[in-house]
């Protein structure tokens, strides 16, 4: 994994980089990038974003990538909905959701290439990433403003079961990661958690089988009805050897023990790269209870230990990780938080957002993806 830190001074913005590739692969990319200037009107903050993006295809990533990702951290996506709506995005899986970047700015993005891949948006709206092998499936947006959050959770896994089905896949066999962002979490995370449940249970994802690993968390979407807003990953094509569910029991317990229903972590193996999948992680022990209350340095600490024993389970460790996304409940701790993050993880692509967790007590939450490089002849390259 290589890490690198761009500025540009001439667009204000920074950019954290990872670019992973493995001896003989292709090279994926993920990219943090954060706006430096808070006196830019919200207009030129999404321009100048647009150009860095451009200029990082340009300059920084290899040639004939596919731009497969791009979410957008925002302040306020009702007003500025309209500099989201671009036809240049409309073969890019495209995630807006209301998490105020905590510097101060408008928006910060999260982008994600893969080298020599096609990408294509099917009638449904599925970004699909096709390899030799493997068909990465890419579902973002997914909502429908009912202002009742059970029947919205119930909407969006119905339709994205069928989605999937659309490639022969199925949510318990093919879904890699989901991301829930629930509109006022102090009050309507709970009956989205029971209507996930609800369909879990259709789809056979149960304490005997699995889950899988999701990030729940506060995040609003362009329309205020909406209560619930999902994106989601898939691959078709990947087989149950390749997976391995992260547990941690030293450090966490099963979710399931505090009533809610996903994966602490998942990694993939492919021939040439394990790709893991952590979830969204807070500082908490093995029995389930909150790890250090009211104290938000202690809190990161203990989440990064977390973050790290899943991390090990894979065989993979901090260096390994390609991206990062800390949400905080409360602003005040922002100082707190990246000075320490800076001075730990300076290398690693992150931005901190505003985004209060599913229980109050929680001060920090943190979410990464990690690559590690690994040969085996037992599956098909990435």
């Amino acid at each position: 994994m290589i890490h690198k830190h761009i500025e540009w001074i001439d667009l204000s913005v920074k950019v954290g980089l990872s670019s992973f590739t493995p001896n003989g692969g292709i090279t994926e990319s993920h990219a943090m990038i954060t706006l430096n200037d808070k006196q830019l009107d919200a207009e030129n903050q999404y321009k100048n974003l647009e150009i860095a993006i451009e200029r990082l295809k340009q300059s920084e990533i290899p040639a004939k990538s596919a731009l497969v990702l791009k979410r957008y951290f925002v302040s306020d996506a009702v007003n500025q909905a309209a500099f989201l709506n671009r036809e240049e995005d409309k073969n890019i899986a495209v995630s807006v959701v209301q998490q105020p970047p905590l510097n101060g700015t408008k928006v910060a993005a999260w982008v994600y290439f893969v080298a020599d891949s096609n990408v294509h948006t099917d009638a449904t709206g599925t970004l699909v990433l096709q390899r030799p092998h493997f068909t990465h499936l890419y579902n973002t947006q997914l909502q429908k403003g009912l202002n009742n959050e059970y029947a919205e959770t119930e909407y969006i896994f119905d339709s994205y079961t069928n989605s999937l089905s659309n490639y022969d896949c199925t949510l318990k066999d093919n879904c890699i990661r989901t991301w829930i962002y629930v509109q006022g979490v102090d009050v309507h995370y709970a009956d989205m958690v029971t209507a996930r449940i609800a369909c879990f249970d259709k789809e056979e994802l149960n304490i005997d089988t699995h889950y899988i690993a999701s990030t729940g968390i506060e995040g609003k979407y362009i329309d205020p009805q909406s209560l619930v807003l999902m994106d989601a990953y898939a691959v078709k094509g990947i087989e149950q050897e390749q997976i391995k569910y992260l547990l941690a029991p030293t450090h966490l317990n099963p979710t399931h023990e505090y009533g809610v229903t996903f994966e602490r972590g998942t990694a993939v193996d492919y021939g040439d790269r394990r790709q893991i999948f952590i979830s969204g992680t807070a500082s908490i022990d093995n029995l389930g209870d909150i790890v250090h209350l009211t104290n938000i340095k202690k809190q990161t600490e203990r989440t990064i230990e977390n973050i790290s024993v899943l991390l090990a389970e894979a065989d993979t460790e901090m260096n390994d990780i390609a991206q990062m996304i800390v949400y905080l409940r409360d602003t005040g701790d922002y100082d707190v938080v990246s000075e320490y993050l800076d001075a730990h993880y300076a290398n690693i692509p992150k931005v901190i957002v505003w985004a209060p967790v599913c229980r109050p007590g929680w001060l920090i939450e943190i979410e990464c993806i990690a690559i590690k490089e690994i040969e085996t002849t037992q599956f098909e390259k990435f």
